[in-house]
């Protein structure tokens, strides 16, 4: 056996009834590939699913030993049930990787040879997205553009969740307990050598996407506001641009008065326009400055990131070992 150990893989799961089984079978073939190295444990979290997807989990942890369960009480997102299989996880070794098979798990062989050859974090690039509307391309690589040019963080392009991250990586991320989390990020800030591994992504196997609108960009929202503060800088410098502005004019009018005391000076629907394009500012500057304090409100209270209503293949003296609750 290789003294590197374990290879740790987690799969969050949310109504994925139809897609679990293949998922398995697909993800065990790429196993044997590196059985005769590592040992392996496929840690899946229900978070929240509405279907049979935790009883279907449960058959295949009755069938293979190696399969460990967490079942969240309800859902609390994606990025929490990633943060779960991290806390729990024990490989030298932990693979991020969505159980829809949009990401296929044949990639992750070549994500083991990187990392052997020294890499502590393996991402996956989406060279090629099937399955997907123009505006779902469109808007996806607008946000990660967006997010690049704002945060201090030097984000990779077109990188998800999917990728392999080293054992010394995976200490860094259950250190950090903030709640509005952007897992890709936070494992960028946290450095170490990474290396990207360009392929193509597949259509969904079955079933529909859990991911809407509103948690897209609610998603995009939490990207930017983890890393950056320029939105806040941008509105002080457009504050500023337009008190310069105001000044500006408010001379020109003071000269045209004295110059021209005789004439009548028009600007009703100048001023109307002014008053209301100041107001959409400040409207906007201040709903930036709520986001912000926002997130610090929710930072303070110290909720848990997630609670665990059941566990299956699990220590049994596993408890909560950072901030999330086992019930």
């Amino acid at each position: 056996m290789n003294p590197r150990g374990t290879i740790s893989i987690i799969v969050p799961i949310c109504s994925e009834e139809g897609v679990i089984s293949e998922f398995y079978n697909r993800i065990s073939a790429v196993i044997s590939t590196f059985s005769d190295r590592y040992n392996h444990e496929i840690i899946f979290i229900d978070d929240g699913s509405q279907d049979r997807s935790l009883a279907v989990l449960k058959e295949l942890h009755q069938s293979d030993a190696n399969i460990r369960i967490i079942a969240f009480s309800r859902n609390f997102g994606h990025q929490s049930a990633i943060t779960a299989g991290i806390d729990y996880a024990k490989g030298s070794a932990v693979i991020i990787i969505d159980g829809d098979l949009q990401d296929p798990p044949e990639v992750i062989p070549s994500m083991i040879d990187k990392w052997e050859q020294g890499y502590s974090v393996v991402y996956g690039i989406r060279e090629k997205r099937k399955g997907e509307n123009i505006f779902k391309l469109m808007t996806a690589k607008i946000f990660y553009r967006l997010i690049r040019a704002l945060s201090e963080t030097d984000m990779p392009l077109d990188a998800g969740d999917f990728r392999l991250i080293d054992r010394k990586v995976v200490d860094t991320l259950k250190c950090i307990r903030e709640e509005n989390r952007y897992i890709r990020g936070l494992i960028r800030w946290a450095g170490f050598p990474q290396y990207g591994l360009r392929y193509k992504r597949d259509k969904r196997y079955a079933g529909k996407t859990k991911f809407s609108m509103r948690k897209m960009i609610k998603f995009g929202v939490d990207g930017i506001l983890s890393f950056s503060d320029r939105p806040l800088k941008i509105t002080a410098y457009l504050g500023f641009l337009i008190t310069a502005g105001s000044f500006f004019m408010a001379l020109r009018i003071a000269y045209s008065k004295f110059r021209y005391p005789n004439t009548l000076v028009s600007g009703w629907t100048s001023i109307i326009l002014t008053v209301l394009f100041m107001g959409g500012v400040q409207l906007i500057s201040l709903g930036i400055v709520g986001l912000y304090l926002g997130r610090q409100y929710r930072e303070i209270k110290k909720r848990p990131l997630y609670v665990i209503a059941y566990t299956f293949g699990l220590d049994a003296d596993s408890t909560d070992r950072t901030n999330g609750l086992k019930g």
